[in-house]
């Protein structure tokens, strides 16, 4: 294999990588093909901050400079940034997938988080209303329901 001279590295890299843009929310981005090494280190740092800073940073940081404020602009809602942002981040890991599979992966995800309801939700749910009057049954007392004691043959 013979190097072509006078090559940078931006103009391999770009053979390399690719070009790749899409339009989501109608704002061009370059399909990220990489995840940058701050992003890596940003994520571990701000694991837990959900701030309005950190999810531009994040954005701006797979997708460019003042993507997020175009697609708010645009009137993205939660669901779609964090689709846009699976499928992104998808990508950039050298797992490309559609926008459809990132969706699901997405949903499935936020459905793994609410998976296990607390004991005040589990009795919530297993008290039914009555079904003519939609209120609860009232408890019944053994007089009226129970059977009759059977005594022993002995």
């Amino acid at each position: 294999m013979t190097a072509r001279k006078n090559e940078s590295w931006d103009a391999f890299w770009t053979e390399v990588t690719g070009t790749g843009t899409e339009v989501i929310r109608g704002v061009t981005v370059r399909v990220p093909t990489d995840i940058p090494l701050v992003m890596e280190q940003r994520l571990k740092a701000i694991e837990d901050d959900a701030s309005d800073e950190a999810v531009h940073e994040m954005v701006a940081l797979l997708f460019g400079d003042g993507v997020l404020d175009q697609w708010i602009a645009a009137g993205m809602g939660l669901m779609e940034l964090k689709t846009a942002l699976a499928w992104g981040s998808a990508h950039a890991a050298g797992s490309p997938v559609s926008f459809r599979e990132a969706y699901d992966a997405v949903v499935a995800a936020e459905a793994a988080e609410g998976k296990a309801p607390n004991r005040a939700q589990r009795r919530a749910a297993s008290k039914s209303p009555s079904a003519s009057t939609g209120g609860r049954s009232k408890p019944t007392s053994s007089a009226n329901t129970g059977s009759a004691r059977t005594r022993s043959r002995a």
